[in-house]
């Protein structure tokens, strides 16, 4: 008995010392976390409505979305920096599908950041840096350092370029050829191929030329992005047609959507229309718009094709001079007159047609011809109608750009994401924030082929901006286009703090994207 009861005492004692050592073994976890953004209104991007929660990150990456109160009974926690977002909405960086800009030159591109933009795209218009091996610029950019993230594009019209073709309308197989190949490769490394119909040399391009090169960038699952051959009113359907036509073998996508001199929202519908019946038949087919209703280009966009280039122009000039005034007479007439063509290169910064008129005494078809030539300048067009293009950017397959760089005279580089949610959400009620923020984040990625961000998910990359929607400010003018965009009090690049409360932060936080 005495035996027994020495036992049981070993035995109890034994167990009490395992289960000590089992709850030793369980004590709390404890996780790291570099930087938790708590309180706020979490927006994950995707089309959900907000609600309170707290982001973790880690090494440049979102690792969970939770409550940090509940997180905290079971685990000890310890974060690098804390970030009270109490009373703003915490949304994904946006991501501007058609940006401008080099990068080589402005690395910061402080003017996306102050308006909460986190990633850009280059290389569009059919204009990318004139390399046969695209990677190796790209390794250049990423070597120098970048502010935001840049998803990069192979230009259709570099291409001709590099393979010889230039302005020559059918090019022969061999050239052809090389062109196909040097894209082939360059997608590698770009989220697509960029088209800029309207200049050249891309608008020599003809229909079978375009779905070659809609076949390679399909059997690599890239993008089209399109400046349509002509975006006048009357010419847009047959334009959108030849897109259409190249989403056969590709997804395709129409770059900053307008119908010049088209009115009212009726307008609108029909072109949407156009692009639903594409989808009804099994095409991808998206677009952009940005909130201006003044276009940018250079001033050859008002030269007919057979005076765009200098050469070409001077070549006209001896026998069609009358034939060049006439044409620029009635076309900036139907383009709302001299007065609504403002200038925006030196020394004719600020003024318009109608201005330079009054001012020289000439007609401004003259001052077009023998002043300014058509490489001479570039401008802002007020070209579009508000009711036309409010009602394209509701469509739920339309997104938002800015068309916009760190230079280009015109507020859309320096406001476009600010005025997306301090005039049509905030003051028109247009859209929700919650189709606003989807369309500037979820929406771009899914349209570029960019998987790893553009939503608050856990995995995805660290790209998030902090903001009260009745704070947003699009400061930007015509007069004076390069002001900050105001009321996006932090904005995050992998992770990292680039802007904070009007001020760029030290360091270069971008990374340059590879699909």
């Amino acid at each position: 008995m005495e035996n027994i009861l020495v036992k049981t005492i070993v035995q109890l004692l034994f167990l009490g010392a395992c289960l000590q050592a089992c709850s030793d073994n369980q004590a709390p976890e404890t996780l790291q976390f570099d930087v938790l953004i708590e309180n706020g209104m979490v927006l994950d991007g995707l089309g959900s409505e907000a609600s309170v929660m707290d982001v973790f990150i880690r090494d440049g990456e979102i690792v969970l979305i939770d409550d940090m109160e509940s997180l905290s009974r079971k685990n000890s926690i310890e974060i690098g920096q804390r970030i009270d977002a109490s009373g703003r909405m915490v949304a994904p960086g946006f991501i501007d599908v058609h940006s401008h800009g080099d990068p080589l030159q402005t690395p910061e591109f402080e003017n996306f950041l102050a308006q909460g933009v986190t990633t850009i795209t280059l290389g569009q218009d059919g204009d990318s840096p004139a390399t046969e091996n695209l990677a190796q610029w790209m390794d250049q950019v990423e070597a120098q350092g970048i502010g935001v993230n840049l998803a990069m594009f192979v230009g259709h019209g570099t291409l001709r370029e590099l393979a010889g073709i230039g302005r020559e309308p059918a090019p022969d197989a061999e050239r052809m050829q090389r062109m196909l190949e040097m894209l082939d490769s360059n997608l590698e490394v770009a989220f697509g191929l960029s088209t800029g119909l309207e200049y050249n040399p891309g608008l020599n391009a003809s229909a079978e030329e375009l779905l070659a090169l809609a076949e390679v960038v399909g059997r690599k699952d890239r993008v089209i992005m399109s400046h349509m051959r002509n975006e006048d009113d009357d010419q847009i359907e047959a334009s959108m047609a030849e897109l259409i036509a190249q989403g056969e073998f590709a997804r395709v996508h129409i770059a900053h959507m307008k119908s010049v001199y088209g009115r009212g929202a009726a307008r609108a519908e029909e072109l949407l229309a156009l692009m639903q019946e594409a989808r009804d038949k099994g095409y991808e087919i998206t677009a952009d718009v940005y909130p201006y209703n003044a276009s940018y280009t250079g001033i050859g966009i008002l030269f007919p094709v057979w005076a765009k280039t200098q050469e070409q122009f001077e070549a006209a000039m001896p026998q069609r001079r009358e034939e060049l005034a006439e044409y620029l007479r009635n076309r900036v007439t139907l383009r709302n007159g001299p007065e609504a063509t403002l200038l925006g290169t030196d020394p004719y910064t600020g003024k318009t047609l109608a201005d330079l008129g009054r001012e020289l005494e000439m007609p401004f078809e003259d001052i077009l011809i023998d002043v300014i030539g058509p490489r001479g300048a570039s401008g802002a067009y007020f070209v579009m109608n508000d009711e036309l293009q409010s009602r394209l950017l509701q469509d739920p397959f339309v997104g938002v750009s800015s068309d916009g760089s760190p230079t280009g005279f015109h507020p859309r580089g320096h406001g476009s994401f600010a005025k997306i949610i301090e005039e049509y959400v905030v003051n028109r009620q247009a859209i929700s924030l919650t189709e606003a923020v989807r369309k500037m984040t979820s929406f771009a990625a899914q349209t570029l082929g960019i998987t790893d961000r553009g939503s608050l998910e856990a995995g995805k990359a660290a790209d998030i901006v902090i903001f009260n929607p009745a704070n947003v400010r699009a400061t930007a003018s015509y007069p004076a286009p390069l002001q900050l965009a105001t009321g996006f009090d932090m904005v995050l690049v992998n992770g990292k703090l680039a802007f904070e409360k009007g001020e760029l932060q030290s360091g270069f936080n971008g990374e340059v994207l590879r699909p």
